[in-house]
């Protein structure tokens, strides 16, 4: 098993929570999204993955790219510890949870777009974090009433263990620390996401501690 991955991107950071979660071997090859233009646009990547982004997973002769694709495929692969309630109410709504992260905040918010802000829309800095710091207080207002609602023990968005939704808000949560987002209004997230944080699968995909963290 082969993940592509760059230690400072949030989506390779969810899936490099699930290896650890699930306890799987995993090769890590680092693919750098900003030197010489970015290694994942170069021609042996995309005739890999297709899509150029970061991660994919390689396994037994098949590439998954899209982060919740593969963290999903590994979440059948290895069933135990389960990421997904059994109940289909119970699991719409953690992914409900996992997708206002993947799909409102994430999409907007990524490498590509801050860069395309930056160079043809020539926005300068603080203009750029400004549109950062709003599309996370977007996802970020609506995901607090949801985990109020959810969380059985505020130390998990969902009932009182680790799913999906949580394996995405660590990630977004550590982007937004970096970004300087006000974080006063949303209690119950930060409280989350700090007790997951402390957790040792978490712990262990941060990006200062990867391999390429310093490449």
């Amino acid at each position: 098993m082969k993940l592509y991955t760059y230690f400072r991107s949030s989506a390779a950071y969810r899936v490099r929570i699930a290896l650890n979660i699930k306890g799987l071997e995993v090769e890590y090859i680092p693919k750098h999204l900003v030197r010489e233009g970015g290694e994942h646009h170069l021609e042996a990547y995309l005739a890999l993955n297709p899509q150029g982004l970061v991660p994919a997973l390689e396994h037994e002769g098949r590439v998954i790219g899209q982060s919740l694709a593969i963290i999903e495929y590994l979440d059948e692969i290895q069933p135990q510890p389960p990421l997904l309630p059994a109940d289909p109410g119970e699991r719409s709504i953690v992914r409900s949870m996992a997708l206002s992260v993947a799909c409102d905040i994430h999409p907007l918010n990524n490498l590509r777009v801050l860069e395309y802000l930056k160079g043809p829309l020539a926005q300068d800095g603080e203009a750029v974090s400004r549109w950062y710091r709003h599309w996370v207080a977007e996802g970020f207002r609506g995901l607090e009433e949801m985990a109020k609602r959810s969380s059985a023990d505020r130390r998990h968005l969902y009932g009182s263990s680790v799913t999906l939704a949580d394996i995405l808000l660590v990630p977004q949560m550590y982007n937004a620390r970096r970004f300087g987002c006000e974080l006063a209004p949303y209690p119950t997230l930060v409280a989350i996401s700090e007790h997951l944080e402390s957790l040792p699968a978490f712990a262990a995909a941060r990006p200062e501690v990867q391999p390429d963290a310093e490449s």
